[in-house]
């Protein structure tokens, strides 16, 4: 027997548990237990007004910035409408069912404007890579960094004649005297072998 949808009819009440949507093997559910983000609402604190409208809740906005980091979505306007439509999104953003997420604009505000002069993402980083050192997970005793020079030829109407000093930069330089007198100590051990 074919199979028919119900009347277009909708239930008074629901019984709706956001949690039973979320499974046990989602990468933001693996995620939320070691993201304690406790401390990060006193950090920015000074750059929020005190009068006025309630503003967007830091700790929304670093968890929705690590949903869209996690799953490659790069605009603050899909990201704000992927946040509103995705359950385990949702579930992440401790957002329930009916909690309304901010509007792009306001999102994107906050994130180049209180986050950047407070310095709210550098407190963050801080805060996990003590985490990480008192769990074992880093030492602290050395780093590596890339400082690889690409430029950019985004825009032409910026580009000005007078910018030659790509390469010049003390890490290039140091880089390419290591070069140098690297190929110079062989060249000198081929010649003594000879």
């Amino acid at each position: 027997m074919m199979g028919q949808l119900p009347p277009d009819q909708n239930a008074l009440f629901y019984d709706f548990c956001l949690e039973n949507y979320v499974s046990q093997d989602h990468l933001l559910r693996q995620i939320d237990p070691f993201l304690d983000l406790s401390d990060l609402r006193d950090h920015p604190a000074s750059y929020y007004s005190h009068t006025g409208r309630p503003s967007i809740d830091p700790e929304l906005m670093i968890r929705m910035l690590i949903v869209g980091y996690c799953y490659g979505i790069r605009s603050e306007r899909r990201l704000c409408e992927e946040v509103y439509l995705n359950l385990a999104y949702r579930w992440f953003c401790r957002l329930g069912l009916e909690g309304k997420g901010p509007d792009h604009s306001t999102f994107s505000e906050n994130r180049h404007g209180r986050f950047r002069e407070s310095n709210t993402f550098r407190h963050l980083f801080e805060l996990e890579l003590q985490r990480c050192m008192a769990e074992g997970l880093v030492g602290g005793e050395g780093f590596a960094t890339d400082a690889s020079i690409v430029k950019a030829d985004a825009s032409r109407q910026y580009h000005r004649d007078d910018d030659d000093d790509w390469g010049n930069g003390r890490a290039v330089r140091e880089y390419l005297e290591a070069i140098d007198e690297d190929n110079t100590q062989t060249t000198s051990t081929r010649k003594v072998m000879a």
